[in-house]
């Protein structure tokens, strides 16, 4: 972390400011956001930042390798398997917790990954809005690759848009205005003009699909897909009441849902490095370490650290019902680098990537944070603390 940034952050905050950053940053949104902000952004060095650059190029050589799609092919549940598939995610975030090793040096490991969008939209306005409020110095960025806020949403434009006008372009979800990420939603229909709609929104006729705005219908050429199954897993009607998006349909996704599984929990037995913890199969398991408090049993399908175990017990391994869909994971240590006014905070940050048509591989953009006081990152784990929550990354330009 940047000592001198932190430095100069933490003598000028105060809580009066921190009330003026969040009036700024709900300042004219469609719905206040709904999740918390933390009080600071990131500082990261440049050493650190080499280092989460230098992982997360090793993870996408893994994705870019040939026979990818077929290592992953049992990721994905038969229920939810989507016709149409593309080949590549047009979306890529790499979450990696700040930790030490055993030689005292502060790095990044790998905590999870997924082939799913993340807060591309609104991660510009929060970092617009701490650098406005905070006045961060135009010497640190929150973009890679020599992006700046222009480029970066050119880029975003083409990842989405492609070749088609924003009308032709939905971003979906289940129901969408209800979504605790709707910010993100409504800010991407912003910088894109495309619309936000609910899964119920869409019509069929044929193989096409259509919304429609004041009355008129609109054709789909293009999902932004945000639908994760699971939040409609286990109402086995909900396909006699909307459109069955899993058939064959004439329209393109932006990512393909079955991205989602492919890049997630159960790529991460294919993955070795410094930055990547030692993880297994739970059915490939020969035998149970001696030393289970260092390690995590996570459910593969899942999502929201829902259904993790911490403290692992030879029990909670031999009960489990299902071994083929669960991973036993290293456990990863935070390092309360964090400097708050009261004491160390544990933080972990998402590599994010676009991965436009046309382009041999996925670019690095931009990022995003979180901030944490509780025995995992996550809301659910940070009631009642400040210090907290979502955040972004400034680095050296």
């Amino acid at each position: 972390m940047n000592p001198s940034a932190r430095k100069t952050f933490n003598q000028n905050f105060t809580i009066q400011k921190y009330q003026a950053f969040l009036n700024r940053l709900n300042d004219g949104l469609h719905s206040p956001v709904q999740f918390r902000v933390a009080e600071t952004p990131v500082f990261l060095t440049a050493d650190f930042r080499d280092k989460l650059i230098t992982a997360g190029d090793n993870i996408i050589d893994t994705i870019l390798q040939p026979g990818f799609k077929e290592l992953t092919e049992r990721a994905i549940p038969d229920k939810w398997r989507v016709a149409n598939e593309n080949d590549n995610p047009h979306f890529i975030a790499l979450d990696f917790g700040i930790c030490k090793d055993a030689d005292g040096q502060i790095v990044p490991k790998l905590i999870e990954l997924q082939g799913f969008p993340s807060l591309y939209g609104f991660q510009v306005h929060l970092g617009d809005t701490y650098r406005e409020i905070f006045d961060i110095d135009t010497d640190k960025s929150i973009y890679f690759n020599g992006l700046d806020r222009n480029s970066y949403l050119d880029l975003l434009k083409k990842t989405i848009l492609g070749p088609y006008q924003p009308h032709e372009v939905v971003l979906m979800d289940v129901n969408a205005p209800e979504q605790k990420t709707v910010v993100d939603f409504y800010i991407t229909q912003q910088y894109l003009g495309i619309p936000v709609v609910s899964l119920s929104d869409l019509q069929q006729e044929d193989k096409q699909l259509f919304y429609k705005v004041n009355g008129e219908k609109k054709r789909v050429r293009r999902i932004y897909n945000r639908l994760i199954f699971d939040e409609i897993d286990g109402d086995d009607t909900i396909f006699d009441q909307v459109v069955d998006i899993r058939q064959q349909l004439d329209v393109e996704w932006i990512t393909h849902p079955n991205w989602f599984y492919r890049i997630s929990k159960f790529t991460m037995p294919y993955l070795s490095g410094n930055y990547i913890p030692k993880t297994q199969f739970l059915h490939l398991l020969k035998q149970i370490p001696a030393d289970l408090e260092n390690y995590v049993l996570k459910p593969l399908f899942s999502f929201a650290g829902q259904g993790v175990i911490i403290d692992v017990t030879e029990n909670d391994i031999k009960n489990i019902q299902d071994p083929e869909n669960w991973i036993l994971q290293q456990k990863v240590n935070y390092e309360p680098v964090i400097q708050a006014p009261d004491g160390g905070v544990k933080a972990e940050i998402r590599l994010l990537y676009l991965w436009p048509d046309g382009d041999t591989k996925p670019t690095l953009a931009i990022n995003l944070a979180r901030l944490s006081r509780g025995k995992m990152i996550g809301v659910r784990y940070n009631k009642d603390f400040d210090w907290v929550g979502g955040t972004i990354a400034f680095i050296p330009r």
